[in-house]
C-alpha cells in the first residue's frame, strides 16, 4: 500500500537506549544499506508465532530516509494504546506498507516457521513501490530474491523493523478481538491466544475451537485425549 505525499518529519539521529541503557543507533542498518546504493529499504517483522490460537501476521514497511518516529520501538515494549497511535503515525509517514496474514489451518499444515515466512512474503508482495533491500527480524526469506539481512533482535536494533513490528502486532490484536466476538468463551481479546493460565483453563473447560492451532502441544494433547475417550465409549 502506498501512502500520501505529505513530507514526513525526520528525526535527528535515530539513537536510543537498549534494555541495559546502552546507546544504540537504530538506523545503522538502514544507513549501511543506503551506503551500498539501495534506496527503498523495507523492514519486516511478524507477530503471533507463539500463541495457541489465531493467525500469524507479518508487516513490511518502507520509511523515508533517516526518518525517526518518536516512540517507535519493539512492539512488545510499547503499551497497547500507544501502539494504536503509533500505527496511525507510521502509516501516515511511510512511503508504503503491507500486511500478510496466514491462518490457523495453514499454520497446522506447514508449521509455524514456514507460516511466518509465508506471512512475511505476503507482506513484502503488498509493497508499492517494491523494495530493493529487506531488513528482517531474525528470519531469512529464502524464496525472496531481493538482497536482505536477517538481524537478531532486529525489532530492537532497526527502526524500520520496529515500525513493522508495531503494524503487525496491532493488526493481529485486532484480529484476535474479532475472534473473541466469534468465540467469546475463550477471552481471546485479553490474552490474544497465548498460552496463559486463563487460556489453558478455558481450553480445558470448553475444548478447542476452530481458531485454535491443532498442531500446537496443549491443543494437540487435548484433541488426543478427546479422541481416546471417544474411542472407549
Amino acid at each position: 500500500m502506498s501512502r500520501g505525499s505529505s513530507r514526513p518529519r525526520k528525526g535527528s539521529s535515530g539513537r536510543t537506549a537498549d534494555l541495559f541503557g546502552y546507546d544504540v543507533d537504530t538506523l545503522i542498518f538502514e544507513r549501511g544499506a543506503r551506503s551500498s546504493g539501495y534506496r527503498l529499504i523495507a523492514g519486516v517483522d511478524e507477530a503471533g508465532r507463539g500463541p495457541l490460537a489465531g493467525p500469524v501476521v507479518a508487516a513490511a514497511v518502507i520509511l523515508p530516509d533517516d526518518l525517526v518516529i518518536p516512540g517507535v520501538a519493539d512492539s512488545k515494549q510499547v503499551p497497547a494504546a500507544k501502539r494504536e497511535n503509533l500505527r496511525h503515525e507510521i502509516i501516515r509517514q511511510a512511503l508504503c506498507y503491507g500486511v500478510g496474514i496466514v491462518d490457523e489451518r495453514t499454520i497446522d499444515e506447514v508449521n509455524i516457521y514456514q507460516a511466518s515466512i509465508l506471512a512475511m512474503e505476503k507482506a513484502l508482495q503488498a509493497l508499492t513501490p517494491p523494495p530493493d533491500y529487506v531488513l528482517i527480524d531474525a528470519l531469512a526469506l529464502p524464496r525472496v530474491t531481493l538482497p536482505q539481512q536477517a538481524i537478531i533482535k532486529g525489532d530492537c536494533r532497526s527502526h524500520t523493523i520496529a515500525a513493522a513490528s508495531i503494524l503487525a502486532k496491532v493488526t493481529r490484536d485486532r484480529l484476535m478481538h474479532d475472534l473473541h466476538e466469534r468465540f467469546p468463551h475463550y477471552n481471546f481479546k485479553k490474552h490474544k491466544g497465548y498460552g496463559t493460565r486463563e487460556h489453558l483453563s478455558l481450553l480445558q473447560e470448553h475444548g478447542p475451537c476452530d481458531a485454535h492451532r491443532k498442531s500446537f502441544g496443549p491443543v494437540a494433547r487435548m484433541l488426543e485425549r478427546q479422541e481416546s475417550e471417544a474411542s472407549r465409549q
